[in-house]
């Protein structure tokens, strides 16, 4: 069943919302070529505590960071480590934080210093394709309808959205119901109502839409090893429409 909100529950996860995105906003301003994704994790769990949030990714289900830093050919549920960035790489930082027990979820790719125009390209396609895939999360559209519309913009692009890993409801918990896959038919699954909230969140590759998992049993790269995107915005669905909480 898809829980939906009450008032007071969507002000707590507006305001985790906006936390969150300043606290990824502050991790971007620090990307550049140098620096190691671990030194990005210290960084984050500092706005953490700056910001007395707790992050929902150390520890979930033995999750051993903080947060997820995905590089280049790495599609989701990188680990940070000693790696450093080096110029023309893409990095995807997936966050979450819980505040007063509900939850909020964002990611963002971006480049490190100057990249190439696909890869360049490969990242606007992906970003736009959570807007039109917002835009379709409304009161009375279906979930499946979210997954179509971030699909056919994507493949109309060239590029391909990843299948083992989707969007998810959220609120009391990180992954709640309903699941949002990336691909899909129109008008199917649950229909969409008033207090729902969402995660969505495409995955896009320039290639091959099939990944591996490491050895490390976490990160998800792409199999062909070309380069993969990732937004993602936490959205709830009011009467006027969806209203993103992440910014």
């Amino acid at each position: 069943m898809i829980k939906t909100k009450t008032k007071e529950e969507l002000e707590t996860m507006r305001r985790a919302g906006a936390i969150l995105a300043k606290i990824l906003n502050y991790l971007r301003a620090v990307i550049r070529p140098g620096i190691s994704t671990k030194e990005l994790e210290i960084i984050a769990d500092e706005q953490f505590q700056r910001y007395k949030v707790v992050s929902a990714f150390k520890g979930y289900k033995g999750f051993p960071a903080s947060i997820c830093t995905s590089i280049n050919e790495e599609v989701v549920h990188g680990i940070p480590s000693e790696r450093q960035l080096k110029e023309g790489d893409i990095i995807s930082l997936d966050l979450g934080i819980r505040l007063n027990g509900l939850y909020c979820d964002m990611a963002y790719t971006q480049p490190v210093g100057k990249i190439k125009t696909d890869v360049q390209r490969l990242i606007d396609v992906t970003k736009e394709s959570l807007m039109k895939g917002i835009k379709q999360a409304r009161i009375n559209n279906r979930v499946s309808d979210i997954s179509y519309a971030v699909q056919t913009y994507v493949e109309s692009n060239g590029f391909s959205t990843v299948r083992d890993f989707v969007g998810h409801g959220i609120g009391r918990q990180l992954h709640e119901e309903p699941q949002i896959p990336n691909f899909g038919r129109p008008n199917c699954g649950d229909v969409i109502r008033e207090g729902m909230v969402f995660a969505i969140e495409p995955m896009v590759n320039m290639g091959t839409w099939e990944v591996e998992i490491l050895e490390n049993g976490w990160t998800a790269v792409t199999k062909d090893r070309k380069p993969s995107a990732h937004f993602e915005h936490t959205v709830a669905i009011l009467e006027s429409g969806a209203v993103i909480l992440t910014q």
